[in-house]
């Protein structure tokens, strides 16, 4: 019912920088949380950062001062702005959202809370 697509991956060089997209599609009735997870080779999937519905923010060590999450509500799209990027930030980034699906039936309409995921898109930093 919902689907979530990440864009603007790519390779950049250490000290570069990138904007990711992840756009939210589907029966949305609201979206709480949103927020971003990375993975790289041999590694646990980790949390990068996080944004709720009013715009608060939290962030992993290793990223604060160099990562920016936004949200556009409006369009049901987050964003990561990674600056001074690091050989370490290698990874595929994810896409996460907490949100409300409404579903319509003959009888009823009926809202479920879904954990939807994107399904990456790919930062490599390296020189």
């Amino acid at each position: 019912q919902v689907q979530l697509v990440e864009s603007g991956g790519g390779l950049v060089q250490p000290g570069g920088s990138l904007r990711l997209s992840c756009a939210a599609s589907g029966s949305i009735f609201s979206i709480n949380d949103m927020g971003w997870y990375r993975q790289a080779p041999g590694k646990q999937r980790e949390l990068v950062a996080t944004i709720t519905s009013g715009g608060s923010t939290n962030y992993a060590d290793s990223v604060k001062g160099r990562f920016t999450i936004s949200r556009d509500n409006a369009k049901n799209t987050i964003y990561l702005q990674m600056n001074s990027l690091k050989p370490d930030d290698t990874a595929v980034y994810y896409c996460y959202a907490d949100l409300v699906v409404r579903t319509y039936y003959s009888w009823e309409t009926r809202d479920n809370r879904v954990d939807a995921w994107g399904q990456g898109t790919l930062v490599t930093i390296s020189s």
